[in-house]
C-alpha cells in the first residue's frame, strides 16, 4: 500500500502534472475562454516559461542538494526521518506557503522587485499558462525549491513530494479560466463550505481578484491576495479580500506588450518600448492610469 501511494505520487509529480496542465488548458481553448486575447508574443512567453525551468532548474537544484546542503548541514542527512508523514507534510506546508507569501508580497511592495514579477501580471487573460508565467530571476530565487530541497535532505522526502504535488495542481487550477468554484457561490447549500474553503485555500475568485487590471472597484484587488496555498495568510496579515466575484479585465493597466524575451530575462535584456518599466532608464514603476504620453516626452526631454 505504502508503496502504491509513494508511486502514485511520483507520477502526479511527473507526467501527472503535465496531463493536468494539458486538459485544463485544452477546455480553455475548447471553450474560448480566452476571449482572444492570446497573442503570438503572449504564446511564446507562456510556453517558454512553462518548459525551459523545468531543464534549467532541475540542474541547479541537483547541485545544491548533493553539494551545498551536505556541506553547509553536515551530518543531519535523515535527522527529521522519525517524523510522521502528515506531520511532515503540514511542516512543509507552512514553511514554504508562509516563505511564498511574503516573497510574492515583497514583489509587489519594493519598485524594484515589482519589476522581476511583473511578467506574472502583464497576461490579459487568465489561464493554467499564466501560473509559470514568471521571469527567470523570479524563479531562480524561489524559496520553496530551496526549502524542499533541504527538507528532503533532511528525511521529509515522501512529505515533499505530496507537498510539491499538491501545490502545483492547487496553483494551476487558481489560475485556470475555468471558474469551478463559481458553484460554491451560486447555490446556498453550498455557501458554508465556500465560506470555509475560501479562508482557508487561495480559491479562483480570490486569485483572479489579484490578477485584475484596476483596483478598488470592490473586485479586483492586485494590492493584496497574495497566499500562494494557504488564504490564511492574507486574513493574518490584513492582506485579504473576498467578493465571490471576478474581473472583467485582467492584467496591468499600463501595459504595453514588451517582448517576450524582455519579460522573461529582465534585466539581461531590456524592452524597446521606452515608457516600459522593462526599458533602459524607465521608470520605476508605473501606478494605475499614469499618462503614457507624458512619460514618452519626459523621455525624449
Amino acid at each position: 500500500m505504502i508503496k502504491f501511494f509513494e508511486s502514485a505520487i511520483q507520477n502526479l509529480n511527473g507526467w501527472g502534472i503535465m496531463v493536468f496542465i494539458l486538459i485544463l488548458g485544452s477546455v480553455e481553448l475548447f471553450f474560448g475562454l480566452l476571449e482572444g486575447k492570446w497573442s503570438k508574443n503572449d504564446k511564446i512567453l507562456d510556453i517558454v516559461c512553462l518548459i525551459a525551468p523545468r531543464f534549467i532548474f532541475s540542474a541547479l537544484i541537483g547541485f545544491f542538494s548533493l553539494k551545498i546542503l551536505p556541506f553547509i548541514l553536515p551530518g543531519l542527512k535523515d535527522a527529521f526521518v522519525w517524523i510522521p508523514f502528515i506531520f511532515g507534510f503540514f511542516i512543509i506546508l507552512v514553511t514554504i506557503d508562509l516563505s511564498q507569501y511574503w516573497y510574492h508580497r515583497l514583489h509587489h511592495q519594493i519598485p524594484v522587485l515589482w519589476r522581476f514579477h511583473r511578467t506574472h501580471h502583464s497576461a490579459r487573460y487568465m489561464s493554467v499558462v499564466v501560473n509559470s508565467r514568471q521571469n527567470i530571476f523570479y524563479v531562480a530565487f524561489l524559496s520553496q525549491f530551496y526549502i524542499t530541497a533541504a527538507l528532503v535532505y533532511l528525511g521529509l522526502g515522501g512529505p515533499a513530494l505530496l507537498f510539491n504535488g499538491f501545490q502545483t495542481v492547487w496553483s494551476y487550477a487558481c489560475h485556470t479560466s475555468v471558474k469551478w468554484d463559481k458553484v460554491l457561490y451560486r447555490y446556498k447549500i453550498l455557501h458554508p463550505v465556500a465560506w470555509f474553503l475560501e479562508r482557508l485555500l487561495v480559491t479562483p475568485a480570490t486569485h483572479h481578484a489579484h490578477h485584475a487590471a484596476s483596483h478598488g472597484d470592490g473586485i479586483g484587488y492586485y494590492k493584496g491576495n497574495f497566499g500562494g496555498i494557504l488564504f490564511i495568510w492574507d486574513l493574518i496579515f490584513g492582506t485579504a479580500h473576498i467578493s465571490r466575484k471576478f474581473p472583467k479585465q485582467y492584467g496591468i493597466s499600463n501595459y504595453e506588450d514588451d517582448p517576450w524575451y524582455a519579460q522573461w530575462l529582465w534585466p539581461i535584456f531590456k524592452s524597446p518600448i521606452i515608457s516600459s518599466e522593462l526599458a533602459k532608464d524607465g521608470p520605476e514603476v508605473k501606478e494605475e492610469g499614469d499618462d503614457l504620453e507624458v512619460i514618452k516626452e519626459l523621455k525624449n526631454a
